[in-house]
């Protein structure tokens, strides 16, 4: 049977298949030919067809999680690979910054002092103030966030709940 269309029966009585057109494919070599046991559903009762629905359901669920399986793998694939090149740019990143500051450290020392020592401790002063700078602002950061409670929503259940006291007290 192909698209709703009743299968033509034979002299025999029984029903027999017509072979499929071009683009029709068969669920599989004997499908739906006389004898292999298989039924159309004009002759199968309707717990038949509520099993075959539920079986047929079960196995595109089934397809379903294994694509979903595979994109996810795909992607995680993809974000490795990613986080690969994206650490050996960082890495190479900070050994260019190591070699500028090391280059801005002589230029102090050129520039400005008569000692090369000079030019990085001037350096490693203003490394400190930022250190410190981003370590206070990581502190008052945290203090703001922590605990992680959700006052805005204990606030309004505490409000819900006055609400059904005053409503149940009048």
């Amino acid at each position: 049977m192909t698209d709703g269309e009743p299968t033509p029966t034979s002299g025999s009585g029984q029903r027999t298949t017509p072979p499929p057109t071009a683009g029709q494919q068969t669920a599989g070599p004997t499908a739906g030919a006389p004898g292999n046991g298989t039924k159309t559903p004009e002759e199968m009762g309707v717990g038949e067809l509520v099993f075959e629905v539920s079986d047929r359901a079960s196995v595109l669920i089934r397809e379903e999680i294994e694509l979903a399986k595979t994109e996810v793998t795909e992607k995680v694939n993809r974000l490795l690979r990613g986080s690969v090149a994206g650490l050996a740019a960082g890495i190479f990143a900070i050994a260019a910054l190591i070699l500028i500051m090391h280059g801005i450290a002589w230029l102090l020392n050129d520039l400005v002092f008569n000692n090369f020592w000079a030019g990085f401790f001037v350096e490693a002063a203003v490394f400190l103030l930022i250190g410190a700078a981003a370590g206070f602002f990581a502190y008052r950061a945290f203090q703001r966030g922590a605990p992680p409670t959700p006052d805005m929503a204990i606030e309004e259940a505490k409000e819900i709940k006055a609400a059904f006291v005053e409503e149940e007290g009048s």
